[in-house]
């Protein structure tokens, strides 16, 4: 069998989550294949050691500035004819030969439309659409994410396929070195994530703020990591007594933030999938997050689930954390436990034979 891929999302200059995506299972994905040849379409020429070099890979740098996907990709799949394309970020060239799988992470744009520019919440109901009927298989990143292609367009759950995301245990760096890097108070909740409405900043803060009342003599700060997004409100954290905004990090200082923090407070109202909850549980971080969308498929049993919508929810879980002897020990553990059925070898061994069972019809 010939797959081609589209993996021009892996060589872009700054790697959000959904890039990091295509580049892990891309890479899973070549670990897993015994039997079939690869191609990998790039936009841009990528780093020599991106991918390992194999028998049956093969790179190909496609160039164009603009409409690579539609314009660019489409061309060399008529060329290159393969028996079987995937694209690991919701977007099929409009025009292709053969069968497809693709990924689709989250209907964010959906669920929360006034949180994306017009013009980009058209294309991403467009592509995503189309890609999801043109689509022979689609990857959901979470059961979540399957159940609202079928209530958004229509798509049969029997085309759907949920394969989590592989989650790697983040690097961990001096944790007194990252904590006087970024000025970070002696104990403290940590947020990550970007700063828009969807992550519900101005009830966490509202909900530490109650915690604070209750606890005067608790100095345990709220920092918040993450640049600021679409429809970023200063009024939600700037200025509140004990909050911290330390915007973006480096990826390497990650790890020690995390284990350094007395948990991970995510009571985001929207996720296809929210890594840090995992990468959190691998570092001992313990986890509050939201019992909606993908959080308590990620969660399970290893974490506190609050109703991101009443303010006292989110303070009643911070307060059972500090409270409650022995609660952040126990969650500790399970949550390493839970960090490690997300595998990086098992999303590629998925991927590997849903393209398989497209190609075969």
């Amino acid at each position: 069998m010939r797959i081609a891929i589209d993996a021009s999302r892996c060589t872009v200059r700054r790697v959000t989550g959904t890039e990091q995506y295509a580049i892990q299972l891309i890479r899973a994905l070549l670990q897993a294949n015994t039997a079939h040849d690869i191609t990998l379409y790039f936009r841009d020429a990528p780093a020599p050691d991106l991918f390992p070099s194999m028998p049956r890979v093969r790179q190909q740098v496609i160039p164009l500035a603009r409409a690579w996907t539609h314009v660019r990709f489409a061309a060399a799949l008529w060329q290159d004819r393969p028996d079987v394309t995937f694209v690991p970020a919701h977007t099929l060239p409009f025009v292709f030969p053969g069968r497809a799988v693709v990924t689709v992470h989250d209907l964010g744009f959906k669920m929360f439309p006034q949180a994306h520019p017009a013009r980009q919440r058209a294309y991403l109901d467009l592509t995503t659409r189309f890609s999801a009927a043109r689509a022979a298989v689609i990857l959901a990143d979470s059961q979540a994410t399957a159940a609202d292609l079928s209530r958004f367009y229509g798509t049969a759950p029997a085309k759907i396929r949920t394969v989590y995301p592989g989650v790697d245990a983040p690097v961990m760096g001096d944790r007194q070195a990252v904590a006087d890097k970024y000025r970070l108070p002696p104990r403290y909740f940590l947020f990550i994530g970007t700063l828009q409405p969807r992550k519900n900043i101005a009830r966490l803060v509202a909900a530490y703020q109650q915690w604070r009342a209750a606890h005067p003599a608790d100095e345990t700060a709220l920092v918040l990591v993450g640049g600021k997004g679409w429809l970023y409100d200063p009024a939600w954290a700037e200025g509140q007594l004990g909050v911290h905004l330390i915007g973006y990090i480096d990826e390497q200082d990650k790890g020690a933030l995390l284990s350094g923090a007395l948990a991970l407070v995510f009571p985001s109202l929207y996720e296809g999938f929210g890594f840090p909850v995992i990468e959190a549980m691998w570092c001992g971080a313990p986890v509050i997050a939201s019992r909606t969308s993908s959080l308590p498929e990620l969660v399970g049993e290893a974490g506190l689930l609050v109703d991101p919508l009443a303010v006292e929810s989110i303070t009643a879980a911070l307060s059972r954390l500090t409270d409650e002897a022995g609660l952040r020990e126990s969650l500790i553990e399970r949550g390493r436990a839970q960090a490690r059925r997300f595998s990086w070898a098992e999303a590629g061994r998925q991927a590997l034979a849903a393209l398989e069972s497209a190609a075969n019809g």
